[in-house]
């Protein structure tokens, strides 16, 4: 398969967190079916596949987890002060009303245990493993023409006790998505000021860390 690398490198640097965009309408079935199938063919710790996809639509449910999200957002804009205060408050944190479907990607870590192939001496990898299948996730949804927003303004034990997950496994993130208006040509932290992205140069270092 020949691949236009010119495309690919279009999806990676126009991949945004969208919080503000959302149509509201539905994402496509079939879309939704390529987007999680770009996002299970991550690769794992010794194959074993440690995530699950959990589709949200219902109201209540989206309803619930946003007033979570806003309570969390007080509690992190009482630690600022001044001028941060002042931007941060400036700044939208998610979409979770506006994107009509949520995607809860959680972690497994008994999954293919106790000898997972590759884990024995790091055993962080398994989250690893998710986050790359958020990643896939997040580059096919680009890809489709879909804004992914992941909100991460959350307690993982409310987010359990919300969805019913089971106590021994992690909601490792919230991802809001669906169809959009415009993507932003620059991330929102950085068009807000809340910080600059630094040069890649800046974070090359050559057989040692010094």
């Amino acid at each position: 398969m020949l691949l236009d690398m010119r495309d690919f490198y279009d999806v990676v640097f126009g991949r945004r967190d969208v919080r503000g965009q959302f149509t509201g309408e539905e994402v496509p079935e079939d879309a939704l079916r390529r987007v999680l199938a770009a996002a299970h063919a991550a690769p794992s710790v010794g194959l074993s596949q440690p995530w699950d996809f959990i589709l949200v639509r219902d109201p209540g449910t989206r309803k619930a987890f946003a007033e979570h999200v806003e309570g969390e957002r007080r509690v992190f804009a009482a630690s600022l002060e001044g001028e941060r205060a002042a931007l941060f408050e400036r700044i939208k944190i998610e979409g979770v009303r506006e994107s009509t479907l949520s995607v809860v990607v959680t972690y497994d870590a008994g999954r293919g245990a106790p000898a997972v192939l590759g884990r024995h001496a790091i055993d962080d990898a398994g989250l690893y493993s998710v986050c790359l299948a958020v990643q896939n996730l997040w580059l096919a949804a680009t890809a489709e023409g879909l804004g992914v927003g992941w909100v991460s303004f959350y307690r993982e034990e409310f987010v359990r006790d919300l969805l019913g997950i089971p106590a021994d496994v992690r909601p490792v993130a919230w991802l809001c998505l669906g169809p959009v208006t415009h993507v932003e040509r620059t991330p929102d932290l950085e068009r807000h000021g809340w910080r600059r992205r630094s040069a890649v140069e800046d974070h090359i270092r050559l057989e040692r860390w010094s």
